[in-house]
């Protein structure tokens, strides 16, 4: 971590209010809210090795909730993930998934997938672009794939959508194709509104659907995938092999709960207060990927050099107590920053005008 890196920790933690993502709540709050919903939500057991109680209860909930038969919770979406895929790769007998190039398990898990599970990823798209039918249909030898895996959004390439059409003629194709169809929808919730779609309409494209619970509904960690009972038992024992099924995992699901409760219900504001945040960037002069965003998250580009900006907002948030944004990196083309935007209920109570002012400041040499 460099000095600046070191610098801009520090003066966002000392911020007693943001922009970007969740208000910060420590260990202790925290604790006190799920003591309190533990009470309002009759949770008075723990739960023994993932059966009953809080998991009980949320796995029950969320099967209800996404319209799927069966659920299952996972303290981590790295686990989740591999043990859906892993299940399919077993079922059919071979360890080739399609997925774009861009997705979490190529870009952010240290090649795990590939070194304990085997797994033969095949790239659907390059870039920022969203899988098509076409693209499925192009891989050589499809019908052997063990499945097919679409992340909603592609969060590498700014949250990117596809549209509501061409995601029925992916899942079309891959039933024409035999091929079972996982969906990373890691950030579902958040792109719920932009296919305006009922969730359970949304999951009935997919054989099997990851979810996140630690992102926009802010629980403390933990995942579930949704699907058929049949599945979800194997997942259930692909969870213990892994060491996924711990002896309490309360305070995981508990805090998910809290999540579907409290947070679920503010997705679609925040939603709408970053597309008027993101067009008054735009006026002024900001670059977004996608514009407009397709979630409450986007990549922001500006001209200049980010570490000069980073220093900006530093001074910014030392001043103010306030975390605008996040740190500014390099882009791929020479002399522009970027950083990403990702907009939750804290940044509810202020203006977008406002905001979108400060960022217009943090990026000119008269920021002060």
């Amino acid at each position: 971590m460099s000095e600046l890196d070191e610098r801009f920790r520090a003066a966002a933690l000392a911020c007693d209010d943001t922009v970007v993502w969740h208000a910060r709540r420590g260990p202790a709050e925290t604790m006190t809210l799920l003591a309190a919903a533990a009470e309002e939500l009759g949770i008075d057991q723990w739960d023994r090795y993932g059966e009953d109680g809080a998991v009980g209860r949320l796995e029950t909930d969320l099967a209800e909730l996404l319209g799927k038969p069966a659920a299952v919770f996972f303290v981590s979406g790295v686990m989740a993930q591999q043990a859906v895929l892993r299940v399919w790769c077993e079922r059919r007998r071979s360890w080739r998934v399609a997925l774009p190039d861009l997705a979490h398990q190529l870009r952010h898990e240290t090649d795990g997938p590939r070194l304990l599970q085997r797994f033969r990823f095949e790239p659907l798209t390059e870039g920022w672009e969203t899988a098509t039918a076409d693209h499925l249909r192009k891989i050589p030898g499809v019908g052997d794939l063990a499945a097919a895996q679409l992340e909603l959004p592609l969060r590498e390439a700014g949250c990117l959508l596809p549209s509501w059409e061409e995601l029925t003629a992916f899942s079309a194709a891959a039933r024409e194709l035999g091929v079972p169809l996982h969906a990373d929808g890691a950030r579902l919730w958040e792109s719920q509104p932009h296919f305006d779609r009922p969730l359970p309409e949304i999951t009935a494209l997919f054989d099997s659907v990851y979810v996140s619970f630690y992102k926009g509904l802010r629980a403390m960690a933990g995942a579930a995938v949704v699907c058929d009972a049949g599945l979800a038992a194997e997942l259930r024992a692909w969870r213990q092999r892994m060491g996924g099924t711990l002896f309490a995992m309360t305070p995981y699901a508990l805090s998910a709960l809290v999540g579907l409760r409290d947070e679920l219900p503010r997705v679609r504001e925040s939603v709408a207060w970053a597309a008027e945040l993101a067009k008054e960037l735009v006026d002024r002069g900001f670059r977004l990927q996608p514009d407009p965003p397709h979630t409450n998250t986007f990549l922001l580009f500006a001209d200049g050099d980010p570490d000069t900006i980073s220093e900006r907002v530093v001074a910014f948030m030392e001043k103010q107590r306030i975390a605008p944004c996040g740190r500014w990196r390099p882009a791929l083309a020479p002399g522009v920053a970027m950083t990403e935007v990702t907009i939750h209920a804290a940044a509810l109570d202020k203006d977008p005008a406002t905001v979108a002012g400060w960022y217009a400041g943090l990026v000119s040499a008269d920021a002060g």
